[in-house]
């Protein structure tokens, strides 16, 4: 298992510090000058633009200025926001709980859902609940989270008037300073009469919205390791033994279709952090993808690395973690 956990390692760390210098050149070439959108563009002189890129080290090659950062970054420096004059990891931990918790929610709904209906349309292969589960999980699959998004708005919040827009809870009614970071769990504490459901009924549409490409992911998954653990013999025998269907499916095959699913539910991880981004730019919630989002408006170069750098760091962390734990479920991975 110590070689297979290195041999992981092995793979992932020229991952990293690839998406870290594509992440570092990238934004780069984003048009814009990071100081003059700090100080204005207007009543400096070129002396003193000069003089704030010096002090930054934008005057430095790029390759001099990337392997500055390598070594910030060795050293557990994520840089300073040029915006907010605040440390990046600073600015990342009171965000992320926002997007934690949009996250969970979207993927909690994603597994809730796409499990049980990926089951049925395995064992009702070719019914009409299996063809029209397929497609609409390639048409939610297929959706533009912006274009999605926007669509629930105009129609379940706007017109219908069914939840709120934007935000995470309504400030006027309910204030509470937050403890844990997660509005759920805040407002539970809080004590307030209504807070919970309220804050839950701003998570409604972003967690919908979020959730819908891994619902879909999860569903096909679901439905395709299930049609070949029901081909095979110890389901057959189960059912010549005269055992309930329910049993049959949900006991027996589901428990073995499960690894492959759990591999999937892993991985969509990254997929829900890239998603997040679009998601709380459109309701407007404060986590981690708005602000990355505003930091690209304001060329806030640290900001933008050290948040990209780390969200990297979760995914990355997070398929490690899938491939280790698939390595201990199935050891033909491990020798393989």
């Amino acid at each position: 298992m110590f070689r297979f956990l290195l041999r992981r390692l092995a793979l992932t760390l020229p991952t990293f510090v690839a998406l870290m210098f594509v992440t570092f050149v990238a934004i780069r070439l984003v048009p814009g000058d990071p100081v003059e959108v700090r100080v204005g563009e207007r009543g400096i002189s070129p002396e003193r633009l000069a003089m704030f890129r010096h002090e930054l080290g934008l005057d430095q090659p790029v390759w001099k200025q990337f392997l500055d950062y390598c070594g910030q970054l060795l050293h557990g420096d994520f840089g300073t926001s040029l915006a907010t004059n605040q440390k990046v990891l600073t600015e990342f931990a009171a965000l992320f709980p926002a997007t934690l918790e949009l996250a969970a929610a979207g993927m909690l709904l994603a597994v809730l859902l796409g499990i049980p209906a990926g089951t049925i349309a395995a064992a009702r292969r070719g019914s009409v609940y299996d063809q029209v589960l397929m497609g609409l999980s390639v048409t939610g699959y297929s959706m533009p989270i912006f274009w999605w998004g926007l669509l629930l708005i105009m129609f379940v919040a706007e017109r219908w008037g069914l939840t709120p827009v934007s935000g995470r809870i309504d400030l006027i009614q309910f204030y509470f300073e937050p403890v844990t970071g997660f509005m759920v769990i805040d407002a539970w504490l809080s004590g307030q009469e209504g807070a919970v459901k309220d804050a839950l009924h701003h998570l409604v549409l972003p967690a919908i919205v979020l959730g819908t490409i891994p619902l879909a992911v999860i569903a096909r998954m679901t439905r395709s390791a299930m049609l070949e653990v029901l081909g095979e013999d110890y389901v057959r025998t189960a059912r010549a033994k005269g055992l309930p269907p329910w049993r049959v499916v949900g006991l027996h095959a589901l428990r073995n279709a499960m690894i492959p699913v759990v591999t999937i539910v892993g991985l969509q991880v990254g997929t829900l952090m890239a998603g997040a981004v679009l998601t709380e730019t459109i309701f407007s919630w404060p986590g981690v993808g708005k602000w990355l989002i505003e930091s690209i408006s304001r060329r806030d170069y640290p900001a933008l690395q050290g948040g990209v750098m780390l969200i990297s760091s979760i995914v990355i962390g997070v398929n490690l973690l899938v491939d280790l734990a698939y390595g201990l479920l199935n050891p033909r991975i491990r020798h393989g």
